[in-house]
């Protein structure tokens, strides 16, 4: 009796149900993460129809682009607290993935808008001039997101990040105005959301607040103090509060003027972690 008589499916009938290619089951066969349950004598790979269910699931967590290890780790019974921790780090690293492509977007958009011109923006090569507090206080605010953006940090560059976060924070106080105080709170609390911890992350995010409620400020300072806010509630716990704190976010970057500073904020509001 043939697998086909036995109610098999073929690899074809798996990859078109399932979402996955054929090519795709052919690969997670030979790294051992899912292998059909009968191989004919001339190659061809038959599934039972209850492995189905586990095609699905490695179609959904690659569509999430989940690397295949984790993957592996779910399949193989990871339970709800291992589970979260895999795709909660999985989850740190998009967002690494996505700050670094969002940076990435706003230098450009800054190189084609340049006065002087892309191909001389592309090639200057004055050198810079020694650094003074203010040129220090951007030096560490964007080295701060330089490490934010790595998707796989030390513990001693978690530590690190914090330091630089708050020295950037430090220096604006001596050499910058509120908007510049009111941005470096905005960025500490975002470290401290990024590495999980509510309290310090909800005290910057409503010093942040703080400044930008203050007279002559922009909108979308405003609208990212709010969006700050909804981050730190979100790793509180609190999603109540942070649902509201996104609306009131939202309904600010709408009337934001400027077109590029209202991309910038909705980008940020759009990656809350909020259900």
């Amino acid at each position: 009796m043939g697998a086909r008589e036995a109610g098999m499916l073929s690899v074809g009938e798996v990859a078109r149900r399932a979402g996955l290619t054929t090519k795709a089951l052919r690969h997670y066969d030979h790294l051992g993460l899912f292998a059909p349950q009968v191989v004919s004598a001339d190659g061809y790979r038959w599934y039972a129809e209850d492995q189905l269910a586990t095609a699905v699931t490695i179609a959904r967590l690659r569509a999430l682009d989940v690397p295949l290890e984790a993957i592996r780790a779910l399949l193989a019974g990871a339970g709800e607290d291992e589970a979260r921790r895999l795709l909660t780090r999985h989850r740190s690293a998009l967002q690494a993935r996505d700050n670094r492509i969002r940076r990435a977007l706003h230098s450009l958009d800054h190189l084609l808008n340049h006065e002087r011109g892309v191909v001389m923006a592309m090639t200057d090569t004055q050198p810079p001039s020694v650094p003074d507090e203010r040129e220090l206080a951007r030096t560490l605010f964007n080295h701060t997101w330089t490490l934010l953006e790595k998707e796989s940090r030390s513990a001693d560059e978690d530590e690190r990040m914090i330091h630089t976060a708050h020295a950037s924070r430090f220096h604006w106080d001596n050499v910058g105005d509120d908007q510049n105080r009111a941005v470096g709170e905005w960025q500490c609390s975002r470290v401290y959301a990024t590495l999980g911890r509510a309290e310090p992350a909800l005290y910057h995010a409503r010093r942040c607040l703080g400044y930008a409620d203050r007279p002559g400020m922009e909108v979308w300072l405003m609208a990212s103090a709010y969006e700050g806010l909804a981050r730190a509630q979100a790793v509180a716990g609190d999603f109540e509060a942070a649902r509201d704190s996104r609306s009131r976010a939202v309904a600010l970057a709408e009337t934001v003027g400027d077109a590029e500073d209202r991309k910038i904020v909705i980008a940020d509001i759009d990656t809350l972690p909020i259900p």
